[in-house]
């Protein structure tokens, strides 16, 4: 079976335009295979042009299967970001095509980005009261490559990280794998977003189904690290 991420294919082919843009260099890149495994995405804005572009390319190639990866607590944390995701999914939902929608929680690449910007300060400031669920890509990414083969199932079971942390300990953690000191300074913060946080809207402990522990991840990622 031939299977698309939007983002790799589409932006490797010499031909190719970005989701993002649309046009004949999209159609050409979905052209001929059997399930589209959409990752795109940005904060910066965009992505419900970006999905609509792609899944009108995918209709005009008569694609059988649209897989799109989300977050888990889109629907349930109230954050811009998150509003624009939901969207995505209705969009796909709605798109008369097979689909497959899976929901994750944050990736472990993207706390260890956090708190390295975090630890660039004499303090390492963290929102209060926050508790994380971070899973490893290479899960999450084998686990799109079987929906992919599956076949459309609609909306799929979350998937979690292994743990549900208070983010306190993952910063400690962060700073023994990297020999940092850094005091840490909870910061308590406003708006409905910071609460839906607080509440745990974007966890899902029932789906702890993640292998790859946060420490395991930063002694990989320090091992792998040119010295």
């Amino acid at each position: 079976m031939e299977w698309l991420t939007a983002r790799s294919r589409a932006g490797s082919r010499p031909y190719a335009r970005t989701c993002a843009r649309g046009g004949s260099g999209l159609d050409a890149a979905v052209d001929g295979v059997d399930a589209i495994v959409h990752c795109a995405t940005t904060p910066r804005g965009g992505d419900g042009t970006a999905a609509g572009h792609l899944i009108e390319a995918a209709r005009r190639a008569g694609v059988p299967h649209l897989v799109h990866i989300s977050i888990v607590g889109v629907d349930r944390v109230p954050l811009g970001y998150y509003r624009v995701e939901r969207q995505v999914e209705q969009m796909i939902e709605e798109s008369g095509l097979g689909w497959t929608i899976l929901r994750t929680t944050q990736f472990h690449a993207l706390v260890l980005r956090f708190l390295a910007a975090a630890a660039r300060l004499p303090v390492l400031p963290l929102p209060a009261g926050v508790r994380l669920q971070s899973i490893d890509t290479g899960e999450v990414a084998d686990r799109l490559a079987e929906l992919a083969v599956a076949g459309p199932a609609g909306r799929v079971p979350e998937m979690g990280g292994p743990e549900v942390r208070e983010l306190p300990d993952l910063a400690r953690a962060y700073l023994r794998a990297t020999g940092k000191r850094r005091p840490l300074m909870p910061v308590p913060l406003a708006g409905k977003a910071y609460a839906g946080y607080r509440r745990g809207g974007h966890l899902t402990p029932g789906q702890a189904v993640g292998r790859t522990t946060f420490e395991e991840f930063l002694t990989e990622r320090c091992r792998r690290r040119p010295r």
